[in-house]
C-alpha cells in the first residue's frame, strides 16, 4: 500500500510546475516586450505578412510555415490574457492597441499584395483557412496553453516556434486580406472568424493558466467590476465557440457521407451498372448529397438509371441525387453532345476492328497449329510406312438437311500400294491423332512409266 501510495505521489510531484516556474517578473517582462509593435517587431511582421501572401499565393506549405514562424503576432495575444489574469490594466490596453494594430496592418498589407498580384485562383492552401470548426478551437486552446507554460518555465525550448505553426495566426489574416482584394466575402469572413477562434481560445489557455500557477495580481480590483469582465470573458468565449460547433457537426456529416457514398462508388452496383458499361470517373458532393457517375461503354436508358437509384437505400444514401453522364455526355442518347457521340462512335469503331482482328488471329493461330500437327504426322507416319511419299490433311464442315459435324480430310499418296489391312490400321491410329472419329482418307498411289513396269517383271 506505502509503494502504492509513493508511486501516485510521484506521479502528481512529476506534474507540478513550481520547480521549473520561472520568475514573475522575468515571465512579465517577456511578455510585456513581446506585445508592443515597434522597430524591428514591426518590420518583421509586414514581412511575415508577404511570405504568408507569397506562400498562399503559389500554394506552397512550406513558405507558409516559414511565415508562422517569422510571425511575432503570438505576443499582443498571450499579453491580453495574461494582463487579465493579472489585473494589469496597462498591459491589457498595451495589448489590445497593438493586436488591434497588428492586425489592421497584416489585412491593409495582405490586401495589396493579392490587389497587385496577377494570380487571383484559390489555392488549397487558402481555402482550408475559410471554413473554422470546433476543432480549430481545441487547437488553439491546447496551443495557448503548451505557449503560456513555456513562456513561464525556465526550460522553454522550441514550443514558441510549434505553437506559432499549430494556432496558424499569420494564414488567416492574410486569406482575409486575399477576399477583401477579390470580393470575396465569404473568404474574408471565414478566414477572419478562425482568427478570432486562435485570439479568443489562445487568450483564454493563458488566462486559465496563469490563474492555476497564481501569478500575483498587479491591482485589485472590485468584485463587481471583477464579476463583470468574468461575464464579459466567458459571453465572448461562448459567442464564438457556438459557430465553430454548428460548423464542426457539418464537417462530422459530410465525412461520413463522403464515406458512405464511397462505398456505394466501389461496390459493383455503380462499376458495371450494364453488361456493356463502365465506371470511368466519379465525384462526391457532400453539402448538397449528389453523387456524380461518369461512364463508358454503352448507353444508360432511364429504367437501368432508377434501378441504381433503387440500390441507395442499402448504403444509406435515401435522399442522395445521382448524376448520370455518359463519357462527356447526359444519359439519354439524344441530350448526348456532339463530341462525346462522335468519341462513342469511334469507341465502338475500335472495338469492331479489335473484334475482328481477334477472330484473324483465332484463325491464324489455328491454321499454324494445324500445319504443326501435319508435319508430325506425317513424320511418324513414313516412319511407320516407307512407302508414303506427302499426307495433307485439314478439317473441314459436313452439312446435311438436319445438321452439321465437324470432319477431318485427309489426302495420302503413297509410291506403291499398301494392303488393306494397314489403310485400317491407319485411319485408326489417324483418328486418335485429331481426336475425330470422322475421317474421310484418300489414297493415292503413285503411277510408274512402262518401262519401269516391264524391267520389274524382268527383275522377278
Amino acid at each position: 500500500m506505502e509503494r502504492i501510495f509513493r508511486f501516485i505521489t510521484n506521479l502528481v510531484d512529476s506534474f507540478r510546475l513550481n520547480n521549473e516556474k520561472e520568475d514573475f517578473s522575468i515571465i512579465s517582462e517577456n511578455i510585456d516586450s513581446g506585445v508592443v509593435f515597434k522597430g524591428t517587431n514591426l518590420w518583421i511582421l509586414v514581412f511575415a505578412i508577404f511570405i504568408c501572401s507569397l506562400g498562399l499565393n503559389v500554394n506552397s506549405t512550406a513558405v507558409v510555415i516559414g511565415a508562422m514562424l517569422v510571425s511575432p503576432l503570438m505576443g499582443p495575444i498571450i499579453g491580453l490574457g495574461f494582463g487579465l489574469a493579472t489585473s494589469d490594466i496597462s498591459l491589457l490596453k498595451k495589448a489590445l492597441y497593438n493586436y488591434l494594430f497588428a492586425g489592421i496592418v497584416a489585412i491593409l498589407a495582405s490586401t495589396l499584395y493579392f490587389a497587385l498580384t496577377p494570380m487571383h485562383v484559390a489555392q488549397t492552401e487558402m481555402l482550408s483557412r475559410i471554413s473554422p470548426n470546433i476543432y480549430d478551437v481545441f487547437i488553439a486552446f491546447f496551443g495557448g496553453l503548451a505557449g503560456i507554460v513555456a513562456i513561464a518555465s525556465k526550460m522553454k525550448g522550441n514550443v514558441i516556434p510549434g505553437v506559432a505553426i499549430a494556432t496558424a495566426l499569420m494564414p488567416p489574416l492574410c486569406t482575409a486580406g486575399y477576399g477583401l482584394a477579390t470580393l470575396q466575402w465569404s473568404f474574408f469572413f471565414g478566414a477572419f472568424y478562425l482568427f478570432f477562434i486562435n485570439t479568443v481560445f489562445i487568450s483564454l489557455a493563458t488566462l486559465l493558466t496563469s490563474r492555476i500557477l497564481k501569478f500575483p495580481q498587479k491591482s485589485l480590483l472590485d468584485e463587481k467590476v471583477s464579476k463583470r469582465t468574468n461575464r464579459i470573458i466567458w459571453t465572448i468565449t461562448i459567442i464564438t465557440i457556438v459557430p465553430s460547433i454548428y460548423f464542426g457537426y457539418t464537417m462530422v456529416q459530410q465525412d461520413r457521407y463522403v464515406q458512405k457514398a464511397t462505398r456505394f462508388v466501389k461496390s459493383d452496383l455503380a462499376i458495371h451498372p450494364t453488361k456493356n458499361s463502365y465506371l470511368l470517373d466519379h465525384e462526391i458532393n457532400a453539402s448538397e448529397e449528389i453523387i456524380k457517375l461518369i461512364y463508358g461503354g454503352a448507353n444508360i436508358s432511364k429504367e437501368e438509371i432508377k434501378n441504381l437509384e433503387k440500390k441507395l437505400p442499402i448504403f444509406q444514401l435515401e435522399k442522395t441525387e445521382l448524376d448520370i453522364q455518359i463519357g462527356f455526355g447526359n444519359k439519354e442518347e439524344e441530350e448526348i453532345n456532339p463530341l462525346a457521340a462522335e468519341l462513342l462512335s469511334k469507341e465502338r469503331q475500335i472495338e469492331m476492328i479489335q473484334s475482328q482482328l481477334d477472330a484473324k488471329s483465332e484463325r491464324l493461330d489455328s491454321i499454324q497449329e494445324i500445319e504443326s500437327l501435319s508435319q508430325k504426322i506425317f513424320k511418324e507416319l513414313t516412319a511407320q510406312y516407307p512407302a508414303v511419299n506427302s499426307l495433307s490433311l485439314q478439317p473441314s464442315t459436313e452439312y446435311t438437311d438436319s445438321s452439321n459435324r465437324i470432319v477431318w480430310l485427309v489426302n495420302i499418296k503413297l509410291d506403291s500400294a499398301i494392303r488393306k489391312e494397314d489403310k485400317i490400321r491407319i485411319k485408326a491410329w489417324l483418328k486418335e491423332r485429331v481426336q475425330n472419329k470422322i475421317l474421310y482418307i484418300q489414297y493415292r498411289v503413285k503411277i510408274k512409266p512402262p518401262i519401269d513396269r516391264i524391267m520389274n517383271l524382268f527383275n522377278q
